[in-house]
């Protein structure tokens, strides 16, 4: 079965962070898009990196995503949080089961919203306190985490590992090892 993803761009994301996930995810045969939450058609990122997006916030269909994706980066991440309509949709999504994610700075959005409680999760060093301060478990080593539908990461160093556990959750394991074979990533 075809699987969707949706990877959100709000002035002054983390340029290597979003676009990452989207091209993994793309080489595992996800179809996934570049949203405009600030619906625009281009998003600059917070290196001066603009980039043209597939479609705007106000004209995607949430219901056929099995995945919604924040990348993290300053503004970027107090940007995608400020969009009710994002928070909204991502909110229901989760609540519907399916998978949601995270990297950097943005699993503080998850954070604020209650999603986190009780659940490991990680973030980008010193900022740990979001998590604490609302029920997350800070989970400071790991370079991802996924814990039930939710999965996070901590930043740049870590998008690689980032999407392939998106992968591996969407597709299985197995893909997840052979798109990582693919791009010659080995951890150490």
């Amino acid at each position: 079965m075809k699987k969707n993803a949706a990877v959100f761009f709000a002035a002054g994301f983390e340029e290597v962070e979003a676009l990452t996930v989207v091209d993994l995810l793309r080489r595992a045969g996800i179809e996934t898009v570049c949203v405009s939450a600030d619906n625009t058609k281009s998003v600059t990122g917070s290196h001066n990196i603009t980039v043209e997006m597939d479609v705007m916030l106000d004209r995607l269909d949430f219901w056929l995503y099995d995945i919604l994706v924040c990348p993290g980066g300053m503004p970027g991440t107090k940007n995608l949080e400020a969009n009710e309509w994002l928070m909204r949709n991502v909110r229901a999504t989760y609540e519907n089961g399916k998978f949601i994610a995270a990297i950097c700075a943005a699993p503080s959005i998850f954070a604020h919203m209650g999603l986190l409680v009780g659940r490991k999760a990680c973030i980008y060093p010193g900022m740990e306190d979001e998590l604490y301060r609302n029920g997350g478990v800070a989970c400071i080593e790991d370079k991802v985490m996924r814990s039930g539908t939710i999965i996070t990461s901590r930043g740049v160093g870590t998008a690689i590992p980032f999407a392939l556990e998106i992968i591996a959750a969407l597709l299985g394991q197995d893909k997840a090892d052979e798109i990582a074979r693919s791009i010659v990533y080995t951890e150490g």
